[in-house]
């Protein structure tokens, strides 16, 4: 049993269907509600909550005060390598474009380690474009010692893995994985994923369940907003939330919100969600689940970082380079996607404490035994 046999139950088209349908007295409805259920969730991302906006935003802000209070986490991410063995249209890593391809070794590895310490942070994304043989378990055995003697919080954005290979990470000091299956569309999912291990839809669905079953901390999910119409695409995120969180009560979840940004290859939106739309959706998250961990990316502008983390975003990531060895020796032309806020560490870090925010450097620290 694993998320796939849920999936298989759900029709795109119906849950599009419902969701447009949805009508100004179903808003009301789930805003009068302490608990939602996923219809509830339905109307508060359909375009008849569009003029509810202000008080879906006002409920939302409460909501994370109650559960986060006025804390912002910060992390940052740690690109190992840009080799990737898969055709896919929307990434900048794609085996079929010709960018200069990098791997870094343990003495790179150290130079980021220390400039990205030199931010202060103390939580770290590692990524790496998805290459099981030069870039797999062999490599994830040799970096993760090595990284974790440095940092606290260490999660991962990279290939989707076995249950025992997540199992051996998580001894080797693995905290966390994000693993986002870009649409729940499998027609649109098989249109822009060409070549490679990456194809493989349904395996790639499962990776939350076998995280989850190895013990894995916290588990991120999400879609890349923009490749299909948003709205079903968004709703099937918390289908599988729901999920997940009703069958493995043990880990802690977060859900990211990547629109499709200016890469190599150039992929251009099938669905374009604007500001309002976003801020929309991360309320609807909010109300619908207010222990979830939202998280906004250096995809999104300075302006609306700024003005959206109050109402819901519990983590963001700054100073962002999304290239290998990009905090040592900046090379931009090996950039996954370019990122839209540029901002220092320490100007993000200036305006999130000028909301009234305590920025928090590190995820958790594990106890110590005496």
């Amino acid at each position: 049993m694993s998320f796939v046999d849920v999936w298989q139950q759900m029709d795109w088209d119906d849950i599009r269907l419902s969701i447009y349908a949805k009508t100004a007295a179903d808003v009301e409805r789930a805003l009068g509600k302490s608990t939602l259920d996923l219809e509830d969730f339905k109307a508060l991302i359909s375009p008849a909550a569009e003029p509810y906006l202000e008080q879906m935003a006002q409920r939302s802000a409460m909501l994370t005060r109650q559960r986060f209070g006025h804390t912002m986490s910060f992390y940052v991410p740690l690109y190992l390598s840009n080799l990737c063995a898969n055709a896919c249209t929307y990434c900048g890593f794609s085996m079929e474009n010709r960018i200069k391809r990098r791997t870094l070794g343990e003495q790179e590895i150290e130079r980021e380690c220390e400039a990205i310490k030199a931010l202060n942070f103390d939580s770290v994304l590692l990524v790496t474009g998805e290459h099981q043989t030069k870039v797999g378990m062999n490599y994830f055995r040799d970096v993760l010692p090595q990284i974790k003697q440095h940092f606290s919080y260490l999660a991962m954005e990279v290939q989707p893995l076995e249950q025992d290979e997540y199992q051996e990470l998580r001894q080797l000091g693995l905290d966390a994985v994000m693993v986002y299956q870009e649409t729940y569309n499998a027609p649109t999912y098989a249109k822009h994923h060409l070549r490679g291990n990456k194809t493989n839809f349904e395996y790639r669905l499962a990776t939350p369940d076998r995280l989850a079953k190895a013990g894995i901390d916290k588990i991120g999910i999400g879609a890349l907003i923009g490749m299909e119409e948003w709205r079903t695409d968004c709703f099937f995120v918390a289908s599988h939330l729901a999920y997940l969180e009703r069958t493995y009560w043990q880990s802690r979840y977060s859900i990211s919100f990547p629109r499709l940004r200016p890469c190599t290859g150039g992929l251009e939106p099938k669905s374009v969600m604007t500001d309002r739309q976003l801020v929309q959706l991360i309320c609807a998250y909010r109300l619908f689940n207010p222990e979830v961990e939202l998280s906004l990316s250096t995809r999104e502008s300075p302006h609306f970082r700024d003005n959206v983390l109050p109402l819901g975003i519990t983590s963001l990531s700054a100073g962002s380079k999304t290239q290998p060895g990009g905090y040592a020796d900046d090379t931009p032309e090996l950039e996954q996607f370019a990122i839209s806020d540029e901002r220092s560490v320490v100007d993000v870090a200036t305006a999130v404490k000028q909301q009234g925010f305590e920025v928090v450097w590190k995820d958790w620290h594990p106890a110590y035994s005496g």
